[in-house]
């Protein structure tokens, strides 16, 4: 165990005397600068199939305090003549979305819930909700509830009202 101790200890202090504390921080700065391009900062394309039905029994989806709505800014789809997972008829779900991280006090599990503006009508005007829970700044656009969604898709960029949609289990 002495030699690979002394052999470990040359090697140290080879690189020690090779390296300065700046440019080591500097290489690992370089290193950080270089692994964030591998992160995109696009909005991701969540575009969902709304045919499929939630496992989670509804509570009072009318409501702003139901527990999906947690970081739900808009009208909710269900007073807009859809439901809680599905746009209205002549509207069409917005290609790209936020998505929030919500607690169901019920079970007691955290759940991944993705919010969809639906798109091509007017703005429906009821049944308004804002809940800014872990919102996060501007500039992280997938989890930003503050964009008009609806700019992604392409025959329409007009609001109209959003749906939430369970897409998994956060625990």
């Amino acid at each position: 165990m002495a030699s690979f101790d002394s052999h470990l200890e040359k090697i140290v202090r080879r690189l020690a005397m090779g390296t300065s504390r700046r440019g080591m921080l500097s290489r690992i700065g370089k290193l950080m600068v270089g692994s964030a391009a591998m992160f995109p900062v696009l909005p991701i394309d969540r575009a969902l199939r709304f045919a499929e039905a939630e496992a989670a029994p509804m509570e009072d989806d009318t409501k702003c305090d139901y527990w999906k709505y947690c970081s739900f800014d808009g009208f909710l789809c269900g007073c807009c003549g859809g439901s809680p997972h599905e746009c209205p008829p002549g509207t069409e779900a917005s290609k790209v979305s936020w998505v929030g991280t919500c607690h169901n006090p019920k079970d007691g599990k955290n759940y991944l819930v993705s919010y969809n503006d639906c798109c091509g009508r007017t703005t429906c005007g009821r049944c308004a909700c804002n809940s800014n829970v872990r919102e996060r700044p501007a500039y992280e656009m997938n989890i930003h509830n503050d964009i008009n969604w609806c700019m992604a898709n392409n025959s329409s960029t007009v609001y109209h009202c959003t749906v939430s949609l369970v897409v998994g289990n956060a625990d």
